[in-house]
């Protein structure tokens, strides 16, 4: 993360607002500053507010929030105690802040505010509970609708927890002075503490672990093939010779085994070609009985269709018939026609 400012009001011994503007000359052009001032100035007020704005915590009250409750007159009033990141806010004032602009591990610009207020922004009112936001620096997006998601937005925005923080951008005052009083060891230790690089004491010593597991697998891999027998020249000799008498035995027995398999496929298709005869001889032997049941019929058959070509000769005599018939009655009608009219005459 880069830091680009860092605001605040109301906080401990700085009465109203104040602001670092990292991003805005003097500072902006200067590689290296320092906050200096006397005892209670508010040197550490600054720091405490980045810590706030960022994470709810400060490195002066590692512990977080504890409260008792107690009376002043016939009011009751919550007073915080040593541990209550709320008691930053500067006595007599009924609300502060702390604010931070920051440029995240994603490269975007951020806002993070920590604030807290009395009832009624009085200041002898009761303290709220601290809130916190998350937004871009233009305003457009927010981040985290309880305090616990705009913390968890913030971490991983910036890439480091609390401790890491801490550690890495903030030197808080106990821990300095532990490591300039202690001893070789002991600030080797609180260096190694401070700075995080106690990771790297812990990945040596997994990777001794490691590497001790390692060869100790490797002394019981090494003593099972000791404890295997190794024969000699003229032991491996015959065993090489049997390997090579069962490689030919095993050759020939495929190439029997791939006889015996196209034998056993020509009988099969022999079956299949037997069963096919046998079946087409049934089927001719009822196609010919079939055959020999239908000859009478195919006789009468043929008498009729001999019949059908005499049907003409047979309608034409019919004809005839009809024709002679009807000319035999004419001729009939003509001779008493002539009886009659001979009789007449007479």
């Amino acid at each position: 993360m880069r830091l680009l400012a860092v605001r605040g009001r109301n906080l401990a011994s700085l009465h109203g607002p104040f602001a670092v503007e990292l991003d805005q000359p003097p500072l902006a052009d200067a590689g290296l500053f320092a906050i200096t001032g006397p005892t209670g100035a508010g040197k550490s007020t600054v720091l405490d507010a980045l810590s706030l704005a960022l994470f709810d915590r400060i490195p002066r009250l590692p512990e977080g929030r504890g409260v008792v409750l107690g009376r002043q007159g016939l009011a009751e009033h919550l007073v915080p105690t040593s541990t209550d990141v709320r008691a930053i806010l500067h006595r007599g004032s009924g609300d502060g802040h702390a604010e931070a602009d920051f440029v995240g591990i994603d490269g975007i610009a951020y806002r993070a505010r920590w604030e807290v207020r009395r009832a009624r922004q009085r200041a002898d009112g009761r303290l709220q509970d601290q809130e916190m936001s998350l937004a871009t620096l233009d305003g457009s997006r927010r981040f985290g609708d309880t305090k616990t998601a705009v913390l968890r937005e913030i971490t991983s925005r910036i890439g480091l927890t609390f401790g890491q923080f801490r550690r890495s951008v903030l030197l808080a005052q106990g821990d300095f002075a532990s490591f300039l009083r202690a001893n070789a060891g002991d600030r080797a230790a609180l260096l190694e503490q401070i700075t995080g690089t106690w990771l790297y004491g812990e990945i040596s010593r997994h990777a001794h672990g490691r590497a001790r597991d390692a060869q100790a697998r490797l002394a019981e891999l090494a003593a099972a093939l000791a404890a295997v027998p190794v024969r000699d020249a003229e032991a491996r000799a015959a065993l090489d010779a049997a390997h090579a008498a069962a490689t030919a035995t095993a050759a020939e027995a495929r190439t029997q085994l791939a006889g015996l398999e196209a034998e056993a496929r020509w009988h099969a298709e022999d079956a299949r070609r037997t069963a096919a005869l046998t079946a087409a001889e049934h089927r001719l032997a009822a196609a010919t009985a079939a055959r020999d049941a239908a000859a009478p019929r195919r006789q009468a058959l043929g008498d009729h269709q001999a019949a059908r070509a005499l049907a003409p000769l047979l309608t034409a005599a019919a004809a005839a018939t009809a024709a002679a018939a009807e000319a035999a009655a004419a001729h009939t009608r003509a001779t008493a026609a002539v009886t009659e009219a001979e009789a007449t005459h007479l």
